[in-house]
């Protein structure tokens, strides 16, 4: 991109002069350049007045790259307003603005020269079928001066000298959360640090369960009942604590942070679709860990293709037998529900005959797994997300009760989830903050201790260069993450506004992950080194609760609609 901007003034600093204002100014050229993509995109696939499922197919790479152009547009809003949340409680400190700018002046870079969708996949404005004239819309001064002053190498050696001030374990740059939440995150903090990161690299070698003694101490401290309202046993919090919640808990360990996970699934689809007695029954004992529950939904062959599901469910005088196959059931064998998905009209073979369960199992040990009549398991092995194990589940005249139809009707199912997706992905977007930091904590640690040629690796710029990024980065998917929640609990449809935290957040996962274990070289190839473990966990994030191309396929069909 050519430079006629303001150039960065010549002082010791590495800092922006009016970065506020420039990353202001910065904005309404990537709004329009939002809107001249959607309207390319929509062009071509648009069926006379009707955007047709055949043509963004055909037009994939193009409509997936307006969903993440759209997802870092949204990005760059909520980093401004973060900013200026915290320039108006004097907190915009300096790491605040080094972080800033370096995500303002590399993401509008990547906006213009290409978007990361994949390692191997790297989105140019052209794919989308912007012209040389379009592409003119970022050729602003604002603009100008961002990209070639805000990422540069001193600011980035800046961040990580400031980075290196700090204790240890702390969050780099203020979030801008209230001080409730904060207390919220140090509790949490603690807990991770005292009880889960000593023992979380032994539990995957191992391939062990999280210990339920863990789980009873989560359950003690809220994490099961954290959003459920106080009528029903729960604590009544906001979508935004459960993301600070599980961020930290994922820090120490994702399989303990996706513990909550399943809880926040079942709570969410008794309270957006069963009837008050199935309320009453179930979200009290959810909320207490007295009930641990499963999601059953995904099948063989099936995978994003919910409304192709064959596990039936026959209704046998007032209550169902279900038969079927399942798989990638997590933590399917000690739980004692399964919020069961599984088609309840033969004649039907989409998701409109599809009915949802709240089905009743007897938890099993190390050698039952699964000692409930009519159903069968067998655990998947898995390169990370170990803490609860998969697996393929067989079931055959499996009973449930007839009380137990989620809302008392028939064809709900698929309604009665997508209802819960919001929830998911904003919690999958906080785990995947959670493996981030974990994995620049534990980069920066070995960048600082370990010594090549006479000095710490982290005195080397490609080396502290990676551990900025990294604390950039967090810092971008952290604000888009809490913008989401921030939505649900205002009752606000936030279905695209999710989908952005988890499909960024998920690719900014994996590189921190990746970044981290380069910092490593040959050591962190090696088992006995914890960021083996980070790498192997990072990587489910951009395939469970919709893979980084359903996501994509989603944010597209939501801006083209």
């Amino acid at each position: 991109m050519p430079h006629d901007g303001q150039d960065l003034p010549q002082t010791t600093s590495p800092l922006l002069g009016d970065l506020l204002d420039l990353s202001a100014a910065a904005l309404d050229p990537v709004d329009t350049l939002l809107g001249q993509a959607r309207a390319a995109v929509r062009a071509v696939v648009l069926d006379g007045d009707r955007v047709s499922a055949r043509l963004i197919e055909q037009h994939q790479t193009a409509a997936h790259g307006l969903a993440w152009l759209a997802t870092y547009a949204q990005a760059l809003h909520q980093m401004q307003n973060w900013a200026m949340r915290l320039d108006a409680d004097g907190k915009f400190g300096e790491v605040e603005q080094l972080i800033h700018q370096i995500a303002f002046g590399e993401y509008l870079w990547q906006i213009y020269g290409g978007i990361p969708m994949s390692q191997g996949e790297i989105l140019r404005l052209q794919d989308i079928g912007l012209t040389q004239d379009d592409m003119r819309a970022l050729m602003q001064p604002a603009v100008m001066t961002l990209t070639q002053s805000g990422n540069t190498q001193a600011a980035r050696s800046r961040l990580v000298d400031l980075m290196q001030e700090q204790s240890a374990n702390v969050t780099v740059g203020a979030t801008g959360l209230d001080d409730e939440l904060e207390m919220i995150r140090e509790q949490f903090r603690r807990f991770s640090v005292d009880k889960i990161a000593p023992h979380a690299h032994e539990w995957h070698l191992k391939d062990e369960l999280i210990p339920i003694e863990v789980i009873d101490e989560m359950a003690e401290m809220g994490v099961f009942g954290l959003t459920i309202p106080e009528e029903y046993g729960g604590f009544g919090l906001s979508k935004a604590s459960m993301c600070v919640v599980s961020e930290e808990l994922s820090r120490g360990y994702i399989g303990v942070g996706s513990l909550g996970t399943r809880s926040e699934i079942a709570a969410e689809l008794i309270l957006c679709g069963g009837t008050e007695e199935q309320k009453q029954q179930w979200l009290p004992g959810i909320a207490s860990a007295e009930i641990l529950p499963t999601a059953v939904f995904t099948e063989p062959n099936t995978g994003s293709d919910l409304g192709s599901l064959r596990t039936r469910a026959v209704k046998k005088g007032d209550d169902w037998e279900v038969t079927g196959n399942k798989t990638w059931i997590t933590h399917a064998a000690r739980t004692h529900v399964m919020t069961l998905l599984a088609r309840t009209d033969p004649d039907t073979t989409d998701y409109r005959g599809l009915s949802m369960f709240l089905a009743e199992k007897t938890p099993g040990t190390v050698d039952d797994p699964f000692p409930t009549p009519g159903m069968t398991g067998g655990e998947i092995e898995v390169l990370g997300y170990r803490g609860m194990k998969e697996y393929e589940l067989g079931f055959d005249g499996f009973a449930v009760k007839g009380e137990n139809l989620l809302g008392g009707e028939t064809g709900k199912g698929f309604k009665q989830l997508m209802q819960t997706f919001e929830s998911a992905r904003i919690q999958t977007a906080a785990r995947a903050i959670g493996v981030a930091q974990s994995a620049m904590d534990i980069g920066m640690q070995y960048a600082q201790d370990r010594k090549q040629f006479g000095k710490s690796l982290i005195d080397f710029p490609r080396v502290s260069g990676k551990l900025a990024m990294m604390a950039v980065e967090i810092m971008i998917a952290r604000q888009l993450t809490y913008f989401s929640a921030a939505e649900k609990d205002n009752d606000r449809r936030c279905d695209l506004e999710a989908g952005m935290a988890k499909l960024l957040g998920a690719r900014i996962a994996w590189a921190c992950a990746d970044n981290a274990l380069q910092i490593h070289g040959g050591n962190g190839f090696a088992l006995e080194y914890q960021v083996s473990r980070i790498l192997c966990d990072a990587r489910i994030l951009n395939i469970f609760e919709g893979a980084a191309e359903i996501q994509a396929q989603v944010i597209a069909r939501r801006l083209l609609d």
